[in-house]
């Protein structure tokens, strides 16, 4: 099916679109450049969307707007925004109404080979260094999903010889009935439970990345995440996997002598020597053996590693804001779960300055503890979750006095940071929580962080 024959089977239906966000305004364009009817529906008020519902309007859709904007929805099709979990659309379903989302609709339209990558954490950076090997090796890449770019309404400007690489949170994932032709796991973890009824939802919408592939699809999957490993069952397609260990039984990428090395069948080679590895961390050696098993065959292991060389990762993640009177300060407001802040803290091999807490996401904080008395010297706490986050580390087995202070904002955060960091020392803002407490996302966190790095005075 084409784009335009989707569109064509929405002529006469009434189409409904939740939520204006960053995936869902191309979206709504998309349908009005159909003369398609469109209801827009957004929990903010006229006022909140400020200019963008008189476009919206102008542009021929009726808006339902505030606090009610679920109720009474009178629609043959609705998409879904990623964030909405879809218990809250089970009424519209009884009724009838098809519940769809942009990347569904993408999966049954694009022309292309589609890369899917999905996980608790490095998926961003996995998908980027997906998308950055393909391109080396003279791919032409549509690069999107979660990762921030909708790619739907670009559709009929990619060919079949291109690859679609999207990274998919679960809940994208939770309605979908396609997987990609080659599907990523990288880990799983407990995550986003504030949102997912419990940890086996979240481990099912995952899931789905692998359900629906074809025997001549791939997957790569984390040997060392047991639960990564179990779910590989679930696919018919080829599975390859990915382990930090000189597995001898594993098919796809492992480690041995400090070198990423790939297995197929009884032929083994050398593909990535670490230290030729640019960004920091053995969680991007991770990274790496996903990405490699992920293009095996569609890149060769020169432009692998040529590309190993350069790529400094990308922001937000363990990224290096400046280096001030001999003090490295890092930016990695990605971390919003205690796993992601334990991989930032096991990327240095020195014991560091950390930035933590915001908003709790309903996940246990206790693993946290122990690596942060491995690896802090001085713990600066600020957000929702700093009490939770400091009775971790205080009821570890291995707590011996690390110093703990709690500030109230990030400029006092950042001025303690520097009054009591010295030359050669490592400053991060690791926040192992998410923004939600003050800030609208993990990029502004970070943004406002590194604003106030870079402000301290030479």
């Amino acid at each position: 099916m084409t784009i335009q024959e989707y569109l064509q089977s929405l002529a006469d239906k009434k189409v409904a679109v939740i939520g204006v966000g960053v995936s869902n305004t191309p979206l709504i364009r998309l349908l009005r450049g159909a003369n398609i009817d469109v209801t827009v529906c957004d929990k903010k008020d006229r006022g909140a969307l400020g200019t963008l519902a008189d476009e919206l309007e102008k542009e021929g859709c009726r808006l339902h707007l505030g606090p009610d904007y679920l109720n009474d929805l009178n629609a043959d099709v609705i998409f879904r925004t990623p964030g909405l979990h879809p218990r809250f659309l089970q009424e519209a379903a009884r009724k009838g109404a098809v519940i769809i989302s942009e990347m569904e609709v993408f999966f049954a339209v694009c022309p292309c080979p589609i890369i899917g990558i999905t996980g608790s954490d490095g998926k961003t950076t996995t998908t980027t260094m997906i998308a950055g090997l393909l391109r080396a090796a003279g791919k032409t890449v549509h690069l999107g999903g979660n990762i921030g770019h909708p790619l739907l309404a670009e559709t009929e400007t990619i060919r079949p010889d291109d690859v679609a690489v999207v990274e998919l949170s679960s809940f994208q994932l939770m309605t979908m009935h396609q997987s990609p032709h080659i599907a990523v796991l990288t880990n799983l973890a407990p995550n986003h439970l504030d949102i997912h009824t419990d940890m086996a939802e979240y481990v099912e919408a995952k899931a789905a990345i692998l359900a629906y592939q074809g025997p001549e699809d791939k997957a790569v999957c984390n040997w060392d995440n047991e639960i990564t490993r179990t779910l590989s069952a679930r696919t018919s397609g080829k599975v390859k996997y990915f382990t930090m260990s000189d597995n001898r039984y594993v098919q796809g990428c492992f480690l041995r002598d400090e070198a990423i090395w790939c297995r197929a069948g009884k032929n083994e080679r050398c593909v990535l020597p670490l230290k030729e590895i640019l960004l920091p961390g053995r969680h991007n050696v991770e990274n790496y053996m996903a990405a490699i098993c992920a293009v095996e065959g569609l890149v060769s292991d020169e432009v692998i590693r040529e590309f190993a060389r350069t790529f400094g990762g990308v922001e937000h993640r363990i990224e290096l804001v400046r280096e001030r009177h001999g003090v490295k300060w890092y930016n990695d407001s990605i971390a919003s779960s205690p796993s992601r802040t334990i991989a930032g803290l096991r990327s240095f091999d020195q014991k560091v300055v950390l930035i933590a807490g915001g908003k709790d996401k309903g996940i246990s904080y206790a693993p946290l503890g122990p690596v942060v008395n491995d690896h802090v010297k001085l713990l600066i706490l600020c957000g929702a979750t700093a009490g939770v986050i400091r009775e971790a580390v205080t009821k570890a087995d291995n707590y011996s006095g690390l110093p703990i202070l709690e500030v109230d904002d990030y400029p006092s955060a950042v001025a303690l940071a520097d009054s009591h960091s010295t030359s050669g020392d490592v400053v991060i803002l690791s926040p192992a929580s998410t923004s939600f407490d003050r800030f609208r996302n993990f990029e502004e966190r970070g943004r406002v962080f590194k604003d106030l790095v870079m402000a301290l005075a030479e």
